[in-house]
């Protein structure tokens, strides 16, 4: 009797493209054509599915993909619980606040007013570190939080800051690095431990010998 594909859930975007780029070196073929959003590779070991971002710890945690690519930013933002199965070496980041250039912030304000779209990490981080902060949430351009006037600082990730200098903003502090994991669902972990041990042992082999293929 054939076996159900492992379903494999991956966010739009780079981090997509970079997924299917290491999981093609390893001879799992598969694309979104024509605006699909899910697809079945060439062997029918796997499914996978194309997410939003921030909505892929949710298709995860119910159990509609039983796997995913994922930040560690994003995790954390869901509070869902997964067993983290693999770090990748591309897509790290970094978690930052940040403020107006010149403006003579350094973040040591008595009580912190922060724009962020990252609500949760924002709060437990100062929190922490016993530091009074408010958190305006915002889901677009966060940039805009400290030009328009409404918070001196954002939280946000950084990774090449050129979008930071374009809007006359500078990182103040790094808070954490993010990192890109393979997660998996633990019920779901259970029931295909087998398959998905070997998966993550190939995954490891395959990306040692990619990222080797790409510096050559």
């Amino acid at each position: 009797m054939k076996k159900e594909p492992l379903s494999f859930a991956l966010p739009k975007g780079r981090l997509m493209e970079q997924s299917r780029e290491l999981l093609h070196s390893m001879g799992i073929d598969f694309s979104f054509d024509d605006r699909r959003l899910v697809a079945d590779d060439a062997t029918g070991g796997f499914r996978f599915f194309l997410v939003k971002n921030s909505d892929l710890p949710t298709y995860v945690n119910h159990g509609i993909a039983g796997l995913g690519v994922c930040g560690s930013d994003v995790i954390y933002e869901s509070g869902c619980d997964f067993y983290k199965l693999h770090t990748f070496g591309f897509g790290g980041t970094k978690m930052c606040l940040a403020g107006l250039r010149d403006a003579h912030n350094n973040g040591n304000d008595a009580a912190l007013k922060i724009s962020t779209k990252f609500t949760r990490f924002t709060r437990d981080y100062y929190h922490r570190h016993n530091k009074p902060v408010e958190v305006i949430k915002l889901n677009g351009s966060v940039e805009l939080g400290p030009v328009l006037g409404l918070s001196p600082y954002i939280v946000d990730l950084v990774e090449t800051g050129n979008t930071l200098k374009a809007n006359n903003l500078e990182v103040i502090r790094e808070l954490e690095d993010i990192k890109v994991h393979l997660i998996v669902n633990p019920s779901y972990y259970k029931l295909n431990y087998k398959r998905i041990n070997k998966f993550v042992e190939d995954i490891k082999a395959g990306e040692a010998k990619w990222n080797l293929e790409r510096q050559q």
